[in-house]
């Protein structure tokens, strides 16, 4: 039995379920250098992982490839365009999918603050389910709202979690995911239990926030380097 491969797909527009959310946060910089550089390096050396593509909305991907081409060409990271939302930059992505991948995660570049610990739970998860995404729990209750923004109920946060990503889906999900351009119902997805210190940033003020975030997550495992171009790339 061939051994379980898988594609990542990194979107730079506004994540699912946030449409006015701010598409800069990726390349705000956290302690000295932009998240999309930290988000792909939490991929790198992971050995089940065999392709990385970030995408970019059309104007901006030529500046990304002078600020950032050497860096993520060095690594093996595909540069793609599309958007303007993340179903549009994650289905572009898909058409460059590789042939032998089995899973795709897919997940937001402005989030670099995942524990290698949640990544590797989520990668495990993947191999049993065809529709896996982190979570965190809540620390509030919730109000619900009307459409003039009133409050008409009150919900204890204890039966509710957070959706974080990234997200993980078997390739057949994926594709489905691309010509349907809509998530799996919420009864679809295995849910794991995430940090809550996986946020994104929504502006440049929540910079000193990040680091401190970035501070707190446990250090990854490192493997011995085999090889001196190994060790280099440390």
């Amino acid at each position: 039995m061939s051994q379980p491969q898988f594609s990542v797909i990194l979107f730079t527009s506004a994540p699912p379920g946030m449409p006015g959310a701010e598409t800069g946060a990726a390349t705000m910089k956290v302690d000295g250098r932009e998240a999309l550089l930290r988000t792909v390096e939490l991929f790198l050396n992971r050995d089940p992982i065999k392709q990385i593509q970030i995408c970019f909305l059309p104007a901006a991907v030529e500046e990304a490839k002078r600020k950032f081409g050497g860096h993520l060409g060095f690594s093996g990271v595909k540069l793609v365009s599309a958007g303007p939302k993340w179903i549009d930059q994650v289905a572009a992505a898909g058409e460059n999918l590789s042939a032998d991948a089995t899973h795709v995660i897919i997940h937001d570049a402005a989030r670099c603050a995942v524990p290698f610990d949640d990544l590797d739970a989520i990668i495990a998860a993947a191999l049993k389910s065809p529709s896996c995404c982190l979570t965190a729990p809540l620390r509030a209750p919730l109000l619900e709202l009307d459409e003039t923004a009133a409050a008409v109920a009150l919900h204890s946060q204890a039966g509710f979690v957070q959706m974080l990503l990234p997200m993980c889906l078997s390739k057949s999900r994926f594709q489905k995911l691309v010509q349907e351009k809509q998530e799996p119902h919420a009864s679809e997805w295995t849910l794991i239990k995430g940090s809550s210190l996986n946020v994104r940033p929504s502006g440049g003020g929540e910079a000193g926030f990040m680091k401190a975030m970035l501070q707190q997550l446990p250090k990854p495992k490192m493997k011995a380097p085999s090889s001196p171009f190994d060790e280099a790339q440390w």
